[in-house]
């Protein structure tokens, strides 16, 4: 398994590197990695303005941006079925989604801030908020059951949804909505070094804490009872583990809009090579669901140049045949 970690990792960074090669403007490997290396002050080649623009302003930002939210989604989506035991659960579940876009929203049409770290700002509040209602919800003698709380995130969801339509059709014009439609499919056109400097941190730390939980994780997998014989604090690791999901959950969508099908189909993808160790599963997803989405999001700007498609159309139309497939397998093996 650690070979399978090392050659994923070595596609994570050939992904990279490739992928901001492609586009419409004619880039090498090598004046890519000149651009990376002049500014971090490792070389001092000379490389036309243009082009080093076009690396570390447009496309290096994006593309790591792809591998940030690729990897996040994959490693909730595989916590989130775990501690659910629903093999349908994905980030989404939780309303968290729903409550970014209604944030995203409220900042385009009613003017409550203008540029990318605005509508970034108004996402991550409103998935943060879509989640204290759903806990509120929930929640009962400080008791949080997973059941009640895809209930709950299915109720915040639909609501939060509705709102989001209210809003777009009671004040929005032609131009917003347009804007508004793209983000809500899912879309990594708005990811900058800013976006990327207080999102890689808080990204970082959620990886840790899901990592850190891997055995319990495991144990959760033979159910709660289980679980408690084995030693785990049933209570205090769930709580622990929800929290963390939904808060990446609301760092992802509010830099990316909602991508859907990335946290369902992947983790079921990478249990038939890993197993459902989580020791084992939760690097091998995060990493294949870091090099899934860049090379979703490269097919999304290049496929019909100069129109660009929202990341998340493509994700739906990859996930769901995908998912058809590994229904249509594991029926086989039952």
């Amino acid at each position: 398994m650690v070979a399978a970690v090392v050659v994923l990792a070595g596609g994570l960074v050939l992904s990279v590197a490739a992928a901001v090669t492609v586009g419409p403007a004619d880039l090498s490997l090598g004046t890519v990695w000149l651009v990376i290396t002049g500014h971090l002050g490792l070389t001092s080649a000379d490389v036309p303005l243009l082009r080093d623009h076009i690396v570390w302003e447009l496309r290096l930002p994006r593309v790591l941006g792809a591998a940030l939210v690729g990897a996040g989604l994959a490693a909730c989506g595989a916590v989130m079925q775990t501690v659910t035991r629903n093999p349908l659960a994905d980030p989404y579940l939780l309303g968290v989604s729903s409550g970014a876009s209604l944030g995203a929203v409220a900042v385009l049409v009613l003017g409550l801030g203008a540029g990318a770290a605005a509508l970034t700002g108004g996402a991550f509040v409103g998935a943060l908020a879509a989640f204290a209602v759903v806990v509120a919800a929930a929640g009962r003698r400080a008791v949080l059951r997973p059941t009640r709380v895809v209930l709950a995130g299915v109720a915040v969801a639909q609501l939060c949804a509705a709102l989001t339509t209210f809003v777009i059709i009671w004040a929005a014009h032609p131009h917003a909505t347009q804007s508004i439609t793209f983000w809500l499919s899912g879309s990594l056109a708005r990811v900058d070094w800013t976006a990327l400097g207080w999102a890689t941190p808080l990204l970082a730390a959620g990886f840790a804490v899901i990592l850190r939980c891997a055995r319990a994780l495991n144990a959760f997998a033979f159910g709660e009872e289980a679980a408690a014989a084995l030693g785990v604090d049933v209570g205090r690791v769930r709580w622990l583990l929800l929290v963390t999901t939904a808060l990446l959950t609301a760092v992802l969508v509010s830099i990316s809009g909602a991508i859907g099908f990335v946290g369902l189909i992947l983790p079921h993808a990478v249990r038939r090579f890993t197993g459902p160790d989580h020791r084992r599963l939760l690097p091998v997803v995060v990493l294949a669901g870091a090099i899934f989405l860049i090379w979703v999001d490269t097919a999304a700007r290049t496929l019909f140049e100069p129109r660009e498609l929202p990341v998340g159309v493509l994700t739906a139309l990859i996930g769901v045949p995908a998912f058809v497939l590994l229904l249509r397998r594991g029926d086989r093996n039952t």
